[in-house]
C-alpha cells in the first residue's frame, strides 16, 4: 500500500469514527485474494485493528446462505422445494429456499417479542416460539420483505440435515476450511464492548449481549477484521473445499428487490447488492445492539473491505467500506490482466466470429478461453450475452437476455455455415441474407 493511499483510508476511517460518535471502529482492506490495508480509531481493544472481536450482526446472514448452498450443491434441497418439504414448521412452511434466502417468503420482519435482540434466545426455545400473532405479512413469493425469522428457519434446515447444531455446522464446514479462528457464537477475548451513545450528549451506556439462540442464524456471530477479509477474499474467488466460485457467482445475481423507489439496492441468495459510484458491490450490513458492521466486495475489482464498530447507530460503516473501496481505486488503481493468444483455438470457432445480423442490427461475435463466446450489439445498444460451451456444439447464455437460452450453429448439407441460431432468433452474415433460412422468409426483389 503506498503511503499516500494508506493516508486517505485512514483519514477516512477517522472521520466516521469521529463524526459518527463510535467508541471504535476498524476496517481493512482485499486485494488479489489477501489483506493489504487495516486500521483502528478510537478505543481499539486489546487485539488491535485486526484481531479484536465485533458483533457482525446480519452479515452472519450471508454465512448461513453459504452452508444453505452447499446443502444445494450436494443435492440434498433444491432452491425451488419448499421448506416444508424438509423441515416441519409452524410457519413459513410454503416459501420455497430460494425465497427465504431472498427474503421474498412474506414472513414477518421480526421475531416475537420481546425485542428478540436485546432478549435471551431461552424465550423462544422452538420454532413455534419465533413467529408472533402475524407471522406471514405476504404472499410467498410477491415482494421483498426482509425477514430475520426467515434466517432462523434456514438455521433449522441445516440443522436438520446435517443432524448437528448449526453453529457446529458452519465452524466444520465453513469457517474452519477458510481458517476463520476468531469467528464464533459467543464473545472470546479479546472483544470489544457494544456501546449506546446518547443522541445529544457524549456519554453511553453498555448494550445488552445475549445468546439469540433460535434466531441465531441471523445475526449472532462475533468475528475480526482479519477473520472477514478471509471470508470476503472467498465470496470473490470461490473455495472448492467450501463453496465453487459459480455458486457465489449465483448469489451475488439478484433474486429480489425492495420497493421501487429504491432500485440501487437489490438482494441475491443471501447478499445485498448496493451500486454505489458506478460500483455494482455485493456483501452484507449488519447491526446489533452496540455494534454495526459491513462487509462489501467488488466483483469486476476484486476487491473487497470490511468495517466493524462498536456502536448501536451513528458510524456508517456501510458507506465507509464502499468509500475505502472507491479512494483504494482511485489511488492505486487494478492493472488490467496482460494480454496473451489463446492457447488452443478451434479454427471452426475462429471461423464464426465477426459480424452478425439479427434482422439489420449489427453484433459481434467474439471467441474466448476455453471455447466461450460472447455476442455484443455494435455500439452495446441491444442484446448481449456470455456463452458457455454445451454438449453437441451447443453454448449456454450466461447473463442478459439469453441468459439459459441455447445459442446453435445452422449448417449445410456439406457442413459450411448458414446462419446462428439463438432462442429461434436467426442471425446472418448480412442483414436479412437470402442464402440463409430466414423465417418469414426474405423479399425476392431484395433491397430497394
Amino acid at each position: 500500500m503506498l503511503p499516500a493511499t494508506a493516508r486517505a483510508l485512514g483519514h477516512r476511517l477517522a472521520v466516521t469514527q469521529s463524526e459518527g460518535r463510535a467508541p471504535s471502529v476498524v476496517a481493512g482492506l482485499v486485494r488479489d485474494g489477501r489483506r493489504v490495508w487495516a486500521g483502528g480509531r478510537g478505543e481499539v481493544g486489546a487485539g488491535g485493528a485486526r484481531a479484536t472481536q465485533y458483533r457482525i450482526g446480519s452479515i452472519t446472514k450471508t454465512v448461513t446462505a453459504v452452508q444453505v448452498m452447499r446443502l444445494r450443491d450436494e443435492g440434498l434441497v433444491d432452491l425451488g422445494d419448499p421448506l416444508g418439504a424438509h423441515l416441519s414448521t409452524p410457519h413459513g412452511g410454503g416459501a420455497t429456499i430460494a425465497q427465504l434466502l431472498a427474503h421474498t417468503g412474506g414472513l414477518a420482519a421480526e421475531a416475537r417479542g420481546p425485542w428478540w435482540e436485546r432478549t435471551p434466545g431461552s424465550l423462544r426455545p422452538e420454532l413455534a416460539d419465533v413467529f408472533g400473532e402475524s407471522p406471514r405479512k405476504h404472499p410467498e413469493g410477491r415482494r421483498f420483505h426482509y425477514s430475520n425469522p426467515g434466517y432462523a428457519l434456514l438455521g433449522a434446515l441445516v440443522e436438520k440435515l446435517r443432524g448437528a447444531p448449526w453453529f457446529d455446522v458452519l465452524h466444520a464446514e465453513v469457517l474452519a476450511p477458510l481458517e476463520m479462528t476468531r469467528t464464533t457464537a459467543a464473545p472470546v477475548e479479546p472483544y470489544a464492548r457494544g456501546w449506546a451513545v446518547h443522541p445529544f450528549a457524549d456519554v453511553r451506556q453498555p448494550e445488552p449481549t445475549v445468546d439469540t439462540g433460535r434466531m441465531a442464524p441471523a445475526g449472532q456471530l462475533w468475528s475480526t477484521v482479519d477473520d472477514l477479509c478471509a471470508f470476503a477474499a472467498f465470496l470473490l474467488a470461490g473455495d472448492d473445499r467450501v463453496l465453487g466460485a459459480g455458486s457465489l457467482a449465483e448469489m451475488r445475481r439478484a433474486a429480489s428487490g425492495p420497493d421501487a423507489a429504491s432500485w440501487e439496492t437489490a438482494f441475491g441468495l443471501g447478499t445485498q447488492l448496493v451500486r454505489y459510484e458506478g460500483r455494482l458491490l455485493a456483501g452484507h450490513g449488519g447491526s446489533m445492539p452496540g455494534f454495526v458492521a459491513g462487509l462489501w466486495t467488488s466483483p469486476d475489482e476484486g476487491t473487497a473491505a470490511v468495517a466493524l464498530a462498536n456502536a448501536t447507530s451513528g458510524p456508517g460503516t456501510g458507506p465507509l467500506a464502499w468509500d475505502l473501496l472507491a479512494l483504494l481505486a482511485e489511488h492505486e488503481p487494478p492493472e488490467p490482466r496482460a494480454w496473451r493468444p489463446l492457447a488452443d483455438a478451434d479454427p471452426d470457432l475462429v471461423a464464426l466470429t465477426g459480424h452478425w445480423y439479427w434482422g439489420t442490427s449489427d453484433h459481434v461475435l467474439r471467441l474466448h478461453e476455453d471455447g466461450y463466446l460472447s455476442l455484443r450489439p455494435v455500439g452495446n445498444a441491444g442484446r448481449g450475452s456470455r456463452f458457455r460451451p454445451e454438449a453437441e456444439g451447443t453454448w449456454a447464455g450466461l447473463d442478459g437476455y439469453y441468459a439459459g437460452e441455447t445459442l446453435r450453429v445452422g449448417r449445410r448439407d456439406d457442413g459450411t455455415v448458414t446462419h446462428l441460431d439463438l432462442g429461434t432468433f436467426v442471425f446472418t452474415r448480412q442483414p436479412y441474407d437470402p442464402d440463409a433460412p430466414v423465417p418469414g422468409g426474405v423479399d425476392p426483389e431484395g433491397w430497394r
